[in-house]
């Protein structure tokens, strides 16, 4: 019975400290995630003070707000993560110190029951006596390896007391800490709410503001959506082009193929006909198919499926292929410090009936000028002048990537770039303040969201 119960008590004490020594599973990564969403917050404030002392208000202003309160909501229900998370541990810590206090009152109980039971039988108990009184020398030494054990059995039960009041201690000591973590949560929430408040309400500002320049706005976004118009048009001609080539190359590698197979297959056929002797055959009996050059014939002009894509056919544009989708979410961005204030598709202006339909995402840096890069190793496919800003297509294989709204350019069609190249500087976006580029992709002549494959 005795050593049933210590079983168990030191397997208590085991799990007691398990549960100590493990933090919430997810406590790195709401903390990872914090970090992030405080450095992008920063990084769009700096770039909202670069439009925020404007006269006029700008859609660009209007995006990078809507942006920011999103990451503003973001982070407080990151910070709400961490209280409901605190709370949780306040509560199993209450129970555990619950279990700990009634443990103890059991320990406590059961070694003065010990002490109660071995003062009234001292004198049975009696160490010399109970030894000598043993019938043989075997029996003798189980009396002395008993009375150990017994002695052994109440120290642990004092450890096991003391051990138990040290745990209790040390959760209390946890519980005030993290009172103390809540409180600075709270306190931080507080704040986090009354700057959301303020941004919300100089969003307000600035959308009635827009509002009362509607027929401003639509003439903007008429002209954005004709400069897209042509940015998209110069895009699919690249591309057209691209797999017009591809198709012609493919089908020379084929006739190539082909010549190569019937010349060996009559250089075979000359040779067998130099060295085997005619054999007779049965009359009305033709030759047995040998799957000579008629055969070959026959399955050239068997219908040939038409490739999935004449873009992934070589081995270079395979393995260009197969790099690009395997780096999906790690393509670095084509700029430094940029914001998107156009997300790809639907961007509606609220208040108003205006839409504006991104063929990309425009992304908008605090000064113009800023460096523009490749986001992935390719060829340059075409270098174009859309009248108000330059444009570059970069194959990838079968994906391409534009850059639109470039002030400059610095490479040339058939030039071969690597990741991180610098390609063009960006020009100023369309209220002539800061820096901003439209940049697409596509797969083929498929439109995909860049932000997908962009690193977070």
């Amino acid at each position: 019975m005795y050593r049933s119960h210590l079983f168990l008590v030191a397997l208590f004490f085991g799990l007691a400290l398990l549960a100590e020594a493990q933090p919430p599973a997810d406590k790195s990564a709401m903390e990872k995630e914090r970090q992030e969403i405080q450095k992008e917050l920063k990084e769009i404030q700096q770039l909202y003070e670069s439009v925020k002392g404007q006269k006029k208000q700008t859609l660009s202003q209007l995006n990078v707000l809507n942006r920011k309160i999103s990451l503003q909501e973001r982070y407080i229900g990151s910070i709400s993560r961490e209280i409901r998370s605190i709370d949780d541990d306040i509560y199993l810590s209450e129970l555990e110190i619950y279990r700990l206090n009634k443990q103890l009152d059991t320990l406590r109980v059961q070694y003065a029951r010990s002490i109660a039971y071995a003062y009234k039988n001292r004198s049975n108990y009696d160490y010399v006596n109970f030894i000598f009184s043993a019938s043989s020398f075997n029996d003798a030494v189980k009396r002395i390896s008993y009375l150990k054990s017994y002695r052994d059995y109440r120290e642990k039960q004092v450890a096991n007391i003391y051990r138990t009041q040290e745990l209790i201690g040390q959760r209390r000591k946890q519980q005030l800490v993290r009172k103390e973590q809540k409180n600075e949560a709270l306190d931080k929430q507080t704040k986090q709410v009354e700057e959301l408040a303020v941004q919300k309400k100089e969003k307000s500002a600035v959308v009635n503001q827009l509002k009362s320049r509607e027929k401003e706005l639509e003439r903007q976004i008429a002209s954005k959506k004709k400069r897209d118009r042509d940015l998209q048009n110069a895009v699919l001609a690249v591309v057209r082009r691209e797999i017009e080539l591809a198709k012609k190359e493919a089908e020379q590698r084929k006739k190539a193929a082909a010549a190569a197979t019937a010349a060996g297959e009559s250089a075979a056929s000359t040779a067998s006909k130099a060295t085997t002797a005619p054999a007779a055959t049965p009359a009305g009996k033709p030759l047995a198919s040998t799957g000579g050059a008629a055969e070959t014939a026959s399955k050239r002009n068997e219908p040939v499926k038409r490739p999935d894509s004449y873009l992934d056919l070589n081995a270079s544009d395979v393995a260009l292929n197969s790099s690009f989708e395997a780096n999906r979410y790690k393509i670095p961005w084509p700029v430094d410090n940029g914001i998107v204030v156009l997300k790809f598709g639907d961007n509606k202006i609220e208040n108003t009936l205006l839409t504006i339909d991104n063929p990309g995402i425009t992304i908008a840096t605090p000064a113009a000028g800023s460096t523009v890069k490749a986001v992935f190793n390719g060829e340059v496919r075409g270098v174009y002048n859309l009248g108000d800003g330059m444009a570059v297509t970069i194959r990838h294989g079968k994906y391409f990537s534009t850059y639109s709204n470039l002030s400059s350019v610095s490479v040339e069609k058939g030039s071969i770039v690597k990741t991180g190249q610098a390609i063009g500087k960006t020009g100023r976006d369309d209220e002539g303040n800061g820096g901003q580029i439209d940049f697409i992709l596509t797969m083929e002549a498929r439109k995909i969201d860049p932000q997908a494959w962009l690193r977070k």
